[in-house]
């Protein structure tokens, strides 16, 4: 009886530790719908560099996570009614030194590697708003968020902002493929904040404040906008499309919506005219 009781156990402690290695694979079972980790697909130019951080990070905390289940599988086995308890209080020099080790390994790895990446992914590409600025074929958008919708203005062919020719829309931005978009970006209200996942871009709405983001697409389709912000009770309303377009239709739909947005021009309308003169990033 003492052997059965002894398998039963044993058999007991196996099922346990399965169960808590496979628990978590259970997320990863479905075939991605998009990309990597059932991320949205990436059709941007340097979105790469954010799927890459994403997907790096993932695989070290998988792999953090296997050595704790392995961890834990040890000691259930190992430290069993015949094992003598031995009570520490982990506050000897050898254990703390220990502690701080692994601390200190894991934080450089994977935190530092974050840090390092994302550091040099902003300064090269994601905040290189003075080249982007001084592009020719730089298209530019100016975005106010407001609860619960996304109003986005095109300059007209006046090449002039807030001006009776621009193209207004409402959860409705709409792009060149291949050119550089830039943002501009703020809110009239609270915090939102302006993401596009399939971009991999997104920045805070920031009430008083005008702040920059920029992207460009190299496939055609359309795409969520989203607010990564809660910004009241109807944040879920705050849902827009992205559709990236060819040159030869882009230009045609700007050119019409200039039109509509000159016929329908009050001058009187003061929160129509929430536009300002664009900003030159430095």
């Amino acid at each position: 009886m003492g052997l059965i009781k002894r398998l039963q156990q044993y058999w007991t402690r196996l099922g346990v530790a399965l169960f808590l290695f496979c628990l978590p694979l259970d997320g990863f079972a479905e075939v991605a719908k998009e990309s990597g980790f059932d991320m949205p697909r990436d059709v941007s130019l340097d979105g790469h560099r954010i799927t890459w951080l994403i997907n790096i990070t993932m695989v070290f905390l998988v792999i953090l996570f296997v050595i704790m289940v392995i961890w834990m599988a040890v000691a259930i086995f190992k430290h069993d009614e015949n094992h003598p308890a031995e009570y520490d209080h982990g506050d000897a020099g050898k254990q703390i030194a220990f502690a701080l080790s692994v601390s200190t390994v894991i934080f450089l790895i994977v935190d530092g590697n974050l840090y390092v990446n994302a550091m040099i992914d902003l300064d090269e590409v994601f905040w290189n708003f003075s080249d982007v600025e001084e592009n020719p074929d730089t298209v530019r958008i100016q975005v106010n968020a407001h609860q619960w919708a996304w109003d986005a203005r095109y300059a007209g062919p006046d090449g002039e902002w807030n001006t009776q020719d621009d193209a207004i829309t409402l959860n409705d931005i709409r792009i060149p493929v291949d050119k550089p978009i830039l943002i501009q970006l703020t809110s009239s209200d609270v915090i939102h904040a302006l993401n596009f996942p399939n971009m991999r871009v997104k920045a805070d709405a920031v009430p008083g404040t005008v702040s920059p983001l920029w992207f460009q697409a190299v496939e055609l389709g359309e795409f969520d906008i989203a607010c990564a912000e809660h910004c009241g009770s109807f944040h879920y309303k705050m849902k827009g499309k992205l559709t990236v377009l060819s040159q030869e239709a882009y230009d045609a739909w700007l050119t019409e919506m200039s039109h509509q947005s000159a016929l329908a021009y009050n001058p009187d309308d003061a929160d129509a005219h929430w536009g300002w003169p664009w900003k030159k990033e430095q």
